[in-house]
């Protein structure tokens, strides 16, 4: 069920929520860049058909929900917020907070901000190695991270990418999907209508924002440099990504104790789209394992 929810943050989410409203097993999904909560197509009802109460949102900027202007609007303590609130909102007790892309970055975050706030985390193909902020500071992309990360300083400039995303939105969002892809025909024309209609009707300034805090994040976050995360974690790694290689996840014991990696062949950035029915089955054999 699709719905609008208020927050005291004073942003409006669109979430989508199903299965048993009833259910004490509940799990949220927060999506990453440049996605809506239509990326969690697959797993919601795979969930709410296992029993679980599964809701995925449309973060700050994206899709049905709110877009405020102000660039630091977009900064990660409100973004958590906004999660934290929705949680608070629908009464939620101990949900599993679930991310992939930037959507994993909130989580951590989340996570680290909140050690108390989950039952459980799980990302898709981000990995924590001691901080939440998912990007080293712009400078330091510039001086040494072009190659892979080129993309973040492109997008600094307000203004300059969406004016080249206004020009073809389809084009814009094709060419962000298909070079991440390990599988390039995991969305058929009508899901990536989907997106299209979403990105157009709503723009991309603001998702293009979370990018432009990227500094004021790690500031944010400083004091949770090296915190340790000792809920259950779940990391799904995709062995094709060309942005996030599958090594990344060596060494995570150091700060999750408790740490199931899941490793998904033949995918790439795109892990829950691209190979949905392993992410069914690797959140649900996780899900099932919680006592």
């Amino acid at each position: 069920m699709e719905r609008i929810v208020s927050l005291p943050t004073g942003v409006d989410l669109a979430i989508d929520d199903v299965g048993p409203s009833e259910s004490g097993r509940v799990v949220v999904f927060v999506h990453g860049f440049p996605e809506t909560k239509y990326s969690w197509r697959h797993q919601l009802p795979a969930l709410a058909d296992a029993g679980y109460r599964a809701i995925a949102l449309d973060c700050r900027g994206y899709g049905g929900s709110s877009k405020p202007d102000a660039v630091d609007a977009y900064g990660i303590e409100h973004v958590v917020a906004d999660v934290m609130s929705l949680i608070d909102v629908e009464g939620l007790e101990s949900p599993v907070l679930v991310g992939h892309d930037w959507g994993s970055i909130v989580m951590w975050s989340a996570a680290v901000m909140h050690p108390d706030g989950f039952r459980a985390v799980a990302s898709l193909n981000v990995p924590y190695r001691g901080w939440s902020v998912g990007f080293p500071r712009i400078d330091y992309i510039r001086e040494n991270l072009m190659d892979r990360f080129g993309y973040v300083v492109y997008f600094q400039e307000v203004g300059r990418a969406e004016e080249r995303f206004a020009a073809d939105p389809g084009e814009w969002l094709a060419r962000m999907y298909a070079p991440l892809a390990g599988r390039p025909d995991f969305l058929s024309d009508e899901e990536l209508t989907q997106f299209v209609s979403a990105f157009s009707a709503g723009g991309i300034r603001g998702p293009l924002n979370y990018y432009r805090n990227i500094d004021a994040n790690h500031d944010t976050l400083a004091q949770y440099e090296n915190a340790s995360i000792e809920v259950p974690v779940l990391m799904v790694i995709a062995d094709g990504d060309p942005v996030l290689p599958a090594t990344l996840v060596e060494g995570m014991e150091r700060w999750i104790p408790q740490l199931t990696v899941v490793p998904i062949a033949n995918a790439g950035h795109w892990v829950q789209q691209e190979r949905p029915a392993e992410v069914n089955a690797a959140l649900l054999q996780f899900l099932d394992g919680l006592s």
